[in-house]
């Protein structure tokens, strides 16, 4: 059977194994990232999909050359420059995905953990072990991102035989929340110290649930000033230019050498969308999740 990952490792493990200091931040994300591969592994799936991208792509060009007439100059550009952009924007977006994914878990921890500090903070007022606290966490999936890094806990300590407290700290050091981190951290402090875990908990939920209402009410706020930037810079500024070009198609049909007409419609299906898409982008970027 045709493993992927193997054939990668034994085609371009070489490379990662001379150059490592190229790939380092990549390294020290992979576990944030909660991606199970290996460093070595992972990045030579990223030089063997570029390079498949590369083959796969210079093969539906040099058939779509066969079939369409341009000149030859044209082809050679194409046939240089378009296998190798692709090539290069699938590594690029392999190499980044990582940090992507620790994004996007690090904004589901953010958003989920006032609620859970202040489960946690309820259920200790029950007295049941702390260990256990971190069982019935891991239980609900609608925590998202926080119930894994809680079962993490859990399978180090039935599966691996770990001391709960070490496990707390292990996950404390490969979670993508610093706040997360902290809470980890000083609950373990907070254990080992004697003190009391309910005050402890109850003074954290409490201060998150602070926290995160801060984060909603600024974004809220923000919304306005987002909505007056797309009006005026993505509505109003297209319809200005292409009212613009418009009279000017009347007076001059070219500019620069280039059509009015070929401006407008590289205005309205290319550059405009660009732009919504990226605005977009901005938004999921900077929201708060409610």
């Amino acid at each position: 059977m045709f493993n992927y990952k193997g054939t990668a490792t034994s085609m371009f493990g070489w490379v990662v194994d001379k150059y490592p200091n190229l790939f380092v931040k990549i390294k020290e994300t992979l576990p944030k990232a909660d991606i199970r591969i290996t460093f070595k592994s992972y990045m030579s799936m990223v030089f063997l999909t570029s390079m498949i991208a590369y083959i796969g792509s210079l093969f539906a060009l040099l058939l779509a050359l066969n079939i369409v007439k341009i000149s030859l100059m044209m082809r050679v550009m194409y046939t240089l420059f378009v296998p190798l952009t692709i090539a290069i924007m699938c590594f690029v977006f392999m190499s980044f995905l990582p940090y992507q994914k620790v994004l996007s878990r690090r904004r589901s921890i953010e958003t989920n953990l006032p609620f859970v500090l202040t489960h946690m903070g309820a259920v200790a007022e029950s007295g049941i072990p702390p260990y256990l606290i971190f069982r019935l966490i891991s239980q609900f999936k609608e925590y998202g991102e926080v119930a894994k890094e809680m079962e993490k806990i859990v399978r180090s300590v039935d599966t691996f035989g770990i001391d709960p407290l070490t496990a707390v700290k292990e996950v404390a050091e490969r979670t993508p929340s610093e706040n997360l981190k902290q809470i980890l951290l000083g609950f373990a402090t907070t254990t080992e110290s004697g003190g009391n875990i309910k005050t402890f908990l109850k003074n954290a939920g409490t201060q998150a649930l602070f926290e995160w209402r801060i984060r909603r009410e600024k974004f809220l706020q923000q919304l306005s000033a987002y909505a007056e930037f797309y009006t005026g810079l993505l509505i109003a500024a297209p319809l200005f230019i292409i009212a613009i070009f418009a009279v000017m198609n009347m007076i001059q049909p070219t500019m620069g050498g280039y059509g009015i007409l070929d401006l407008m419609k590289l205005c309205i299906y290319i550059i405009v969308p660009i732009m919504n898409g990226g605005f977009l982008l901005f938004l999921r970027g900077v929201e708060v999740e409610i």
